[in-house]
């Protein structure tokens, strides 16, 4: 699938944030080499709490905001060993789960904030995704592909009617973009 998508024209990917799919980072990068692959923070998070009890829940994250939110790499490992000698006999299996993700999460820690504030999640993408596949599934079956094309881009359009959100957001990305572009040395604005 990602070999496709290189060959309709997606020529480079900066980052690609995943949220844990098996296999998925090493495909991403044999790919297309020079991309970061980040793992989702917020997967990461839920994921830590379905190792513990509902009434550690608050406490765990408390703990956890200075790892994901530190200032660099090192401040970022520093903070998880605070963590993790707090919490690790009482639930070894979210260290466990933390270790095992550090290497697609310590990019994270690298980033600007503005980056930081983009890459965080795939919860947007999962919402947009939840509502095409719900009119689709609505709607049953299509005459034909053009039917099919139309259902999305209403479900998209739906999503906005009023068109403020756009604006929101494309204000949003000013920053990011501006980060981007010193982060990855001019590989966003690179024409091949």
């Amino acid at each position: 699938m990602l070999s496709e998508i290189k060959n309709r024209g997606t020529l480079d990917c900066l980052i690609v944030v995943c949220d844990g799919l098996k296999g998925l980072p090493e495909a991403i990068n044999t790919v297309w080499p020079q991309t970061t692959v980040q793992t989702c923070v917020v997967h990461l998070l839920r994921n830590s709490f379905t190792h513990a009890s509902k009434k550690d829940w608050s406490a765990i994250a408390k703990d956890l905001k200075p790892v994901y939110t530190a200032a660099s790499e090192s401040g970022a490992l520093d903070a998880f060993a605070d963590f993790s000698e707090k919490w690790e006999k009482k639930y070894p299996a979210i260290v466990k789960l933390w270790t095992n993700a550090w290497a697609e999460f310590v990019p994270f820690p690298r980033f600007d904030q503005e980056i930081r504030k983009i890459i965080c999640t795939t919860n947007a993408i999962e919402s947009i995704n939840s509502r095409i596949r719900r009119a689709v599934n609505a709607r049953g079956h299509f005459p034909n592909e053009q039917a099919a094309l139309k259902c999305v881009y209403l479900a998209l359009m739906s999503l906005d009617p009023t068109g403020t959100g756009q604006r929101r957001w494309s204000n949003r990305w000013i920053a990011a973009l501006n980060a981007f572009e010193i982060a990855f040395d001019g590989r966003l604005s690179r024409r091949t």
